[in-house]
């Protein structure tokens, strides 16, 4: 159907390269102009001032939901004005034992246009629509959830 690709690239930036020397930090391109400096969790001896896996997995999860919702409401003719997520990604142990990023939960809030009304119900069938169309949380064992 379509590709989509990314360039990783990391350097490293010191002689040593024991375990709790080396940079963990890395650029992600994504091609045009556009690229992210990223990093290992602080936990796992990354910067903590720039994204970490775990949160660009969560930040993905979050953008594909909107995406699907926006045009969801779009195709209704229910138009917004804003939508903001505060989502968050719990690591947990797996049933292997080993970390995994094993829950998200999405918080949603969104303002809608002047004069437009969606009543709570129909909120929660556009969140859940959302959910069951959204390309990323149809590829991932991530137990997601919508909290309005």
């Amino acid at each position: 159907m379509s590709s989509h690709p990314i360039t990783l690239t990391w350097n490293r930036d010191n002689k040593d390269f024991g375990y709790k020397s080396y940079s963990r930090d890395h650029d992600l391109d994504f091609g045009h102009g556009i690229s992210l400096r990223a990093s290992a969790a602080a936990d796992y001896l990354g910067t903590a001032e720039i994204p970490d896996p775990e949160q660009a997995f969560v930040a993905s999860l979050s953008s594909c939901h909107m995406l699907t919702f926006l045009a969801l409401a779009s195709m209704q003719n229910l138009t917004l004005e804003s939508y903001v997520d505060k989502a968050v990604g719990f690591l947990e142990k797996g049933e292997s034992g080993k970390p995994v990023l094993a829950r998200v939960e999405l918080h949603p809030e969104t303002v809608w246009a002047e004069g437009v009304t969606v009543s709570a119900e129909k909120l929660e069938e556009l969140h859940h629509k959302a959910h069951q169309e959204c390309f990323l949380a149809n590829s991932v064992t991530t137990k997601i959830t919508t909290v309005l």
